[in-house]
């Protein structure tokens, strides 16, 4: 089988990438307003991101802005996957530029992203991942080999530790990338990467933008915890359309560098919550977490609109691989890693709960009156508020003076000289009869 051509664009000859990050604030440190985040407390380790490995299929309007802000944000390794080349029709999106039409794809990011920051190591892929051999050498791309790994531990010797201590069953991890990130723009390059990402038990998130470029959603698919690509599939293809005969000669989608822009931040954002631990991504039921939280982030631009939404694995789902990630991941339970975070969301939520919280002054004389129930207001206010009710009412304030020779048009009501009705004895039926007698007089 012959092999994709790769094209490998690694650290500038003679600096290997930086170990530890300086936090150093001077002008020639592009790593100083990065090195802030852990600074001020919100990133626990950003140093973590030099040994982060980041795949990006599909360099397009989206990815290729993906791969822009993870190697401005420092990532270790980038794997960028493309067949296309580089069009002057693509000048409306963000990075590319006209002096690199003609060029692949891949080739042209690598060199990009290589001036950027050369302390990114970039492998440029030119292949197809929905034909055969793109499929094979995808998958081979993402597998670890010896020789080529995450740290300096043997791969191979790693992988079977690894699934030793998960367990018999257990998806093989075999994937040598931290997150693969599917910028891709058609149903069967999606279709292409949830089959090997599942075959790895690879998490990954999608992206995609609607083809009047006014909307757009990104999506976390963690083999057994959340829904596959095959769980939900689009509404036109779960239909039995083929979508390739949706696209008609002389007529193509639109496309907007924001949309695509705003997508790709949200994207990246969940990426490296995802991978540094850091925000709502680390708690359960946090955006992004794949631990019973939000994995589903869309984006209407047109109405300003937000939707989010969890998708559950489909017990149903078509793909063999999907049942199987299921059937593990239920066994398994959730891991020890998990139970100590629980724990410790637990403590921080019971010491929020006891604190008390104070102020050196107190202006307005502000205070907290604790209620008698769940929403019921304290026994002191509701008394003071049947006292007010009970309170005659004041009397309505006198009209407005007015000028000489000036009158109201209409004249101000006169208060009642006397008892607007007599006090009797008279009883219903009385009345009842009294009022007829004057209905027919």
């Amino acid at each position: 089988m012959t092999t994709a051509p790769r094209v490998t664009v690694a650290a500038a000859a003679g600096a290997a990438p930086p170990k530890k990050l300086s936090a150093e604030v001077v002008a020639s440190n592009p790593y100083s307003r990065l090195m802030a985040l852990q600074r001020m407390g919100i990133v626990p380790n950003y140093e973590a991101i030099r040994s982060k490995t980041v795949a990006v299929v599909g360099v397009g309007g989206v990815g290729a802005v993906v791969a822009e802000m993870l190697t401005r944000c420092g990532v270790g390794r980038l794997l960028l996957y493309d067949y296309d080349s580089v069009e002057l029709a693509n000048m409306n999106r963000l990075f590319f530029v006209p002096s690199q039409a003609g060029l692949p794809k891949t080739r042209a990011a690598a060199e990009t992203l290589n001036n950027i920051n050369p302390d990114v190591a970039v492998e440029a892929y030119s292949i197809n991942v929905t034909s055969l051999e793109g499929f094979e050498e995808f998958k081979r791309s993402l597998q670890l080999v010896a020789g080529r790994g995450r740290g300096a531990a043997s791969c191979e010797e790693g992988s079977s530790s690894a699934t030793a201590q998960q367990g018999e069953g257990a998806p093989a991890p075999e994937s040598r990338v931290d997150l693969v990130l599917s910028c891709v723009d058609n149903f069967e390059a999606r279709m292409a990467v949830n089959q090997v990402c599942l075959e790895l038990g690879q998490p990954w998130i999608e992206s995609g933008v609607s083809e009047d470029a006014v909307s757009g959603h990104i999506q976390l698919l963690a083999p057994g915890e959340t829904a596959c690509f095959a769980c939900a599939p689009p509404l036109v293809v779960a239909s039995g359309v083929d979508e390739r005969t949706l696209k008609r000669e002389g007529v193509c989608a639109a496309s907007l560098p924001t949309t695509m822009g705003i997508v790709a931040g949200l994207m990246v954002q969940a990426a490296l919550k995802r991978m540094l631990r850091f925000g709502s991504s680390e708690r359960r039921g946090g955006s992004f977490s794949s631990r019973g939280g939000t994995n589903y982030l869309g984006y209407a631009a047109l109405t300003d609109f937000f939707p989010a939404m969890t998708l559950r694995p489909n017990p149903g789902c078509p793909n063999g691989s999907c049942l199987a990630a299921q059937a593990w991941a239920q066994a398994r339970g959730p891991s020890a890693e998990e139970l100590e975070r629980d724990a410790r969301e637990a403590e921080e939520a019971a010491r929020e709960g006891t604190e008390e919280a104070t102020h050196e002054e107190n202006e307005w004389a502000i205070e907290c009156v604790a209620g008698d129930g769940d929403g019921d207001p304290p026994a002191s206010s509701a008394a003071a508020s049947a006292a007010a009710a009970a309170a005659p009412a004041p009397p309505p304030p006198p009209p407005p003076s007015l000028p000489a020779g000036v009158e109201f048009s209409m004249p101000a009501a006169e208060a009642p000289r006397g008892p607007a009705v007599a006090a009797t004895e008279a009883g219903v039926d009385d009345l009842m009869a009294q009022l007829a007698a004057l209905n027919w007089s």
